[in-house]
């Protein structure tokens, strides 16, 4: 590497000074990242895994319960309770994610502005739609709710994966997200099964009967955490009352450390160039495998009851209890990919390991019809799927700045993902139970998609960091501004990709 690529924070950076001196936070006890305490940023991290990771967990396991109970009451008589036929329940289905699609940006953008808060709201506005789907009457009510879900959901997952990253250095970054994110769906999907059974074995609730009352307790208990959050979530680290003046200042300094150019915290204001400079290559390699992903554990998360009940004579409650062991496992495989993700320090062969999990699974899939192997193949699909979203969602945040460009990536990933499951909902189709030769067919093609264009993102990445080693992106400094130098983010040539 080139002898200037070693130069000090005030020499990379312009900007290092201003914010030492002009800042009180930081300039109290860690105006120098350098002088950071190993034994203080410890006892920080733990606090923050503490604070963060159960609340987070908790809000997107509300956000997938929600969106899948569908599933659920599909096969406790919803269709047939509001008189739909064909290929309506797939429309709906699908009318979800192009809402969520749409709203996926502006929510990230909102919330870069009003603050965690805004989490809040839209915990507690999914919430209320969930109640009100257990009074839908007909066709077009369901629509209408599943319009307003698709909305209120849609900022849910990059909202918590932005502020997280506003807390935890990149190398971190990849386990943490791995537990929430990886760990939220398997754990829901499972509690999602067991609820649903439970609710569809007690008494009506006045006039809410069978598969009204999936919506409306789920929703109850959605509404009521929505609630509660406007009190306990906290907000950027430069202002949140969950960590004192030391430790606002310690966390700071930590993601500065990290960082080529230093902010002390501070976000840029919103720019059209890097709104639009978001939309990098890595960005959307990320974004297209994200979406190919979800075409397969989104689809099959919702169809999953449907595809278990045709593997043998089960009653409702016995096919909504046989969905919850393949996500267990997946809960557990994803905790240990992430895991591996954070101590090998690279997202490539914990990403392909999973992915060849989800082609194992669909191949045994389309290649039998013996029951016990196809609910096998369940376990590897599931499994595959669970935390290959995640760790895309996470590869790309980490190779994300400055702050515009996070918040951005963020939203890009997960909305562009969500075309995903539309194309999800339409591959398992009525006419091709029971074995659903055709959606299978999708994933396994898809799977093998991805694998090959991990290969391919790793060896381009690899090839730019080496590129910036030798100092061959040293001229985009020349003649730079502070405010340009520090607007560079990913461009900068002392940042590096992670692989």
């Amino acid at each position: 590497m080139p002898t200037n690529h070693t130069q000090d924070d005030s020499q990379l950076n312009p900007l290092a000074t201003e914010y030492s001196l002009k800042h009180d936070l930081t300039s109290d006890s860690y105006a120098d990242a350098s002088e950071i305490d190993p034994f203080a940023e410890r006892r920080l991290l733990r606090k923050l895994d503490m604070a963060l990771l159960p609340l987070f967990t908790l809000i997107h396991c509300c956000n997938f319960i929600d969106r899948t109970a569908v599933g659920n009451a599909k096969i406790a008589g919803l269709e047939k309770d509001l008189h739909m036929h064909g290929f309506q329940f797939n429309t709906a289905l699908s009318v979800f994610y192009i809402f969520y699609f749409a709203a996926e940006i502006p929510s990230n953008l909102a919330l870069k502005h009003f603050g965690s808060i805004w989490i809040a709201v839209l915990v507690t506005a999914f919430g209320v739609v969930s109640i009100g789907s257990a009074f839908v009457r007909n066709y077009t009510d369901l629509m209408i709710t599943r319009v307003f879900l698709g909305i209120a959901e849609s900022g849910t997952l990059s909202g918590l994966i932005y502020i997280m990253a506003r807390y935890y250095r990149r190398n971190e970054l990849v386990l943490r997200v791995g537990i929430f994110v990886g760990l939220s769906p398997t754990l829901a999907g499972a509690f999602g099964g067991l609820l649903a059974s439970g609710l569809l074995s007690v008494s009506n609730i006045g006039v809410v009967s069978s598969w009204r009352k999936i919506f409306l307790i789920e929703g109850i208990i959605t509404t009521g955490f929505g609630l509660i959050l406007f009190f306990i979530l906290p907000d950027n680290p430069r202002t949140t009352r969950m960590l004192n003046k030391e430790e606002r200042a310690l966390a700071i300094a930590r993601i500065d450390k990290d960082q080529v150019v230093k902010t002390a915290g501070r976000k840029e204001a919103t720019s059209l160039k890097l709104v639009l400079r978001s939309f990098n290559a890595h960005t959307t390699v990320c974004a297209f495998c994200f979406m190919m992903i979800n075409i397969s554990f989104q689809g099959l998360s919702l169809f999953l009851p449907t595809v278990v009940n045709t593997l043998g004579k089960f009653s409702t409650v016995n096919a909504q209890l046989r969905t919850v062991p393949p996500y267990i496992f997946g809960s557990v495989w994803s905790l240990a990919n992430a895991y591996a993700a954070y101590k090998m320090k690279q997202r490539t062969i914990p990403l392909v390991i999973s992915v060849a999990l989800m082609v194992l699974g669909y191949a045994i899939a389309i290649g039998t019809k013996e029951p016990h192997a196809r609910y096998a193949a369940c376990f590897f699909s599931v499994a595959g799927g669970s935390p290959s979203g995640p760790m895309f969602l996470t590869w790309a945040t980490d190779n994300a700045f400055p702050d515009t460009m996070r918040a951005m990536v963020t939203a890009i990933i997960p909305g562009i993902g969500a075309l995903g499951p539309i194309i999800g909902v339409w591959t398992y189709l009525p006419t091709d139970a029971p074995d659903f030769h055709k959606g299978n067919t999708l994933n396994l093609a898809t799977s093998l998609t991805v694998c090959l264009l991990i290969g391919v993102t790793a060896v381009y990445l690899r090839w730019e960091n080496e590129r910036r080693d030798r100092g061959e992106r040293d001229y985009r400094l020349e003649g730079k501004s502070a405010k340009e130098i520090e607007h560079l983010g990913y461009l900068h040539p002392y940042f590096r990709y992670q692989i």
